[in-house]
């Protein structure tokens, strides 16, 4: 292992390294060590948890954020080789050219420095230009002849026959100069930013866009439109029932164009301003604007998919109930309730349907089921879909189960978990309704384990995720995912191969290679029998061991968090300790004494030393708490049951950027706007909240003709 004190880049690299540390924030002596690992191929989890010597101690976040940052800059340079190599095709690249193209760090401005270069379209202008009207152009931009009339009786064709159609023609390869100026482009996109966005009903679409009612007749400064808003009003647009546009102070612009365009006492004043007019109306302010508004939409697509990550992480991150047999039931009305039991490992034990509501109302033959199951497998625990039928089948089992604990269920997804490729693979003989409860009990007892299984684009936790980039949302949810499996680990000898192939370095054929020799072989007896997995390489090796637990094994530091390349360092510090290592795991204080300071090496400081210091003491410590029962209030069971004042204990099921979502037991949700949350001032709900968490909230206001109730939290 080389040192990870010494990280060297060539010194070629960087105005790349400086590039990213601006655009992150973060310091370049951080950036250049995490840099270099990302290039080498190594993953966000493992660079995150077993490199902080190289990147400072830097989270998943940070890392993410310079490997975002690397993607932006490496296109910027790719953008630019195709620009250098256009312009040097017409022959038009100078050095100055180059130098100003070369040391371009904002792709806008690259943009607007290539403009005058692209290839024009059948423009008046170039009809003008071919027509020889360029020199013409230039004679009154020089702002120096009295009789431009005269001057334009040279330039007549069969195309402009007179000295007023001239001066027209040659006005529109003003507006075009005008309109490609840089710095008149660059102002004005400053001037945008601090403008107002608005948007209005279209004419005769107000019944279709109900939804939008908030933004029938809205603005906002640009630099204060939220990005839930943006990207509701931009859907609006694409439905045909909003439109929208920025607005800033034209006559201000303009007047400023012409101060710097126009000299004092001009003899062609008149000409010029109509072609400045005529550029800021058809050419400049449309395209700036688009451009604004398309920087405005990927930030809002950006903080969108922020949120659904964040959402995600803190699902995938629910507390697991652990490894217990329990029944698991998808309640319905009309088909039923579909029960199965499950036992401690998730294995499916027997599965059948009772009818407890109507239209069939057979609740005392359905109770007399589930007495029977719980007696027949010494069940204490059941699990309870959250959608259709769900609350009724809770408060049904409640009155007549006193010694079990029941626990709601977020089913969304289960549907979809049940039609899947992969549901049919682990239940091929078994229909959709069996998956669908199976996939309710497994996810009370590991969440993660089996909401891998599902895209998460299904789980009913993102906003307006059909209006964002698709491959920038997988992508980004992928990696989430991620960072959530690797910060846990699994037990490589029961995890299936949907969870493992999220483990850092591996992935879909090697999580099945693994499973495969697994089930030839038998369990996993130490982390190095792992190397006669096929197409497991070196570097995969080195990715992935740390975060793959064996327990019971023969190495009692492979139920841990520590990587094998520290094995020799951790058996040292508890050789210190003067306690067998068999003695030392899960003894709090039995390292007080350790010195971490003694054990720096050139390749170990001390983050990795306390983080075997911690391990040692906690072997894979799950850093998620323990699931909580279910408990509603019985006196609501729809919305016409609230009232003002009405105080609720309820689950947040969704963060937005603007608030929660909280689930009180009823169909609709109830949201808590972000000034609702607390007192004090946040700028994000996750800042104080979590997804899952219980909290307790008092009504302020119900909308039944939206089905909208706002919630506070303020009591």
């Amino acid at each position: 292992m080389r040192s990870v004190f010494s990280v060297q880049l060539p010194p070629s690299f960087m105005h790349h390294i400086n590039f990213i540390s601006g655009l992150t924030g973060l310091p370049s002596s951080r950036v250049k060590g995490t840099y270099e690992l990302l290039e080498e191929g190594m993953t966000v989890p493992f660079i995150a948890r077993y490199r902080k010597e190289v990147t400072g101690s830097l989270n998943e976040e940070d890392i993410i954020s310079i490997q975002d940052a690397a993607k932006k800059y490496k296109a910027l340079e790719e953008r630019k080789k195709t620009i250098l190599k256009a312009i040097a095709e017409q022959g038009l690249l100078d050095t100055a050219l180059q130098s100003t193209i070369d040391n371009c760090l904002d792709i806008n401005k690259l943009e607007d420095i290539y403009l005058p270069f692209k290839k024009k379209r059948k423009t008046l202008a170039e009809k003008a230009r071919k027509a020889g009207l360029e020199p013409l152009a230039k004679i009154i931009m020089s702002q120096k002849t009295n009789n431009i009339d005269g001057v334009a009786r040279n330039y007549t064709s069969p195309e402009y026959i007179d000295n007023q159609a001239c001066i027209e023609g040659a006005s529109h390869i003003i507006s075009e100069w005008i309109s490609e100026d840089v710095n008149i482009r660059g102002h004005l996109r400053k001037s945008c930013l601090k403008g107002v966005f608005s948007s209005k009903l279209v004419k005769k679409k107000q019944q279709d866009a109900i939804k939008y009612k908030d933004y029938w007749a809205y603005d906002e400064r640009v630099s204060k439109v939220a990005p839930h808003r943006l990207l509701a009003i931009l859907r609006g647009k694409t439905e045909g029932v909003l439109t929208y546009k920025i607005e800033v102070d034209e006559a201000f612009i303009l007047s400023k164009i012409n101060q710097r365009k126009i000299r004092p006492n001009s003899p062609t004043r008149s000409i010029i301003e109509e072609a400045i007019k005529r550029a800021y109306k058809k050419s400049i302010f449309p395209s700036v604007e688009n451009q604004v508004i398309k920087e405005l939409h990927e930030k809002a697509e950006d903080a969108s998919i922020s949120i659904f990550n964040k959402n995600l992480g803190q699902l995938l991150m629910s507390a697991p109930l652990g490894e217990k047999p329990l029944i698991a039931i998808d309640p319905g009305f009309r088909t039923g309730c579909k029960w199965v039991v499950l036992d401690a490992s998730g294995e499916l034990v027997e599965h059948g349907v009772i009818y407890p509501h109507p239209p069939q109302n057979k609740s005392r033959d359905s109770l007399d089921t589930i007495h029977r199951l719980l007696t027949k497998h010494s069940l204490s625990i059941i699990a309870i879909g959250d959608g259709t039928a769900g609350r009724e089948t809770y408060e049904l089992l409640s009155q007549h189960l006193k010694d079990v604990k029941l626990y709601m269920v977020d089913e969304d997804g289960a549907s979809i978990y049940s039609a899947s490729k992969i549901g049919r693979e682990e239940f091929p003989d078994h229909d959709i309704t069996v998956r669908g409860a199976v996939s309710i009990g497994r996810r009370l007892m590991d969440p993660m384990s089996e909401l891998v299984k599902i895209d998460p684009q299904s789980l009913g936790i993102g906003q307006y995720q059909h209006d964002l980039n698709k491959k920038k949302l997988q992508e980004s949810l992928t990696q989430s995912i991620g960072i959530c499996v690797n910060k846990v680990g699994v037990n490589v000898n029961t995890a299936s191969p949907y969870i493992l192939q999220y483990i850092a370095g591996l992935g879909p054929t090697t999580a099945q290679n693994i499973v495969a020799y697994r089930e030839s072989n038998g369990p996993f007896t130490n982390r190095k029998t792992l190397t006669k997995v096929p197409k497991l390489g070196k570097k995969s090796l080195e990715q992935c061991l740390g975060f793959l637990r064996i327990k019971g094994g023969e190495e009692i530091l492979d139920e841990t968090g520590i990587h094998p390349e520290t094995y020799q360092l951790a058996k040292k510090l508890v050789q210190q300790s003067g306690y067998k290592l068999a003695e030392i795991v899960k003894q709090q204080d039995a390292l007080k004494d350790v010195n971490p300071s003694d054990f720096i090496t050139e390749n170990h400081g001390l983050p990795t030393i306390r983080d075997i210091i911690s391990e040692i003491q906690n072997p894979g410590l799950d850093p998620r708490e323990a699931a909580l029962e279910a408990t509603y209030d019985e006196s609501v069971r729809k919305i016409e049951d609230l009232h003002t004042g009405k105080i609720l204990q309820g689950t947040v099921s969704n963060l937005t950027g603007f608030g929660a979502f909280i689930d009180i037991g009823i169909k609709e949700n109830g949201l808590v706007h972000i000034s609702q949350i607390c007192n004090d001032f946040i700028r994000d709900p996750a800042e104080k909240l979590s997804l899952n968490q219980r909290v307790t909230v008092q009504v302020l206001d119900i909308d039944l003709s939206r089905k909208r109730i706002q919630l506070t939290m303020k009591i």
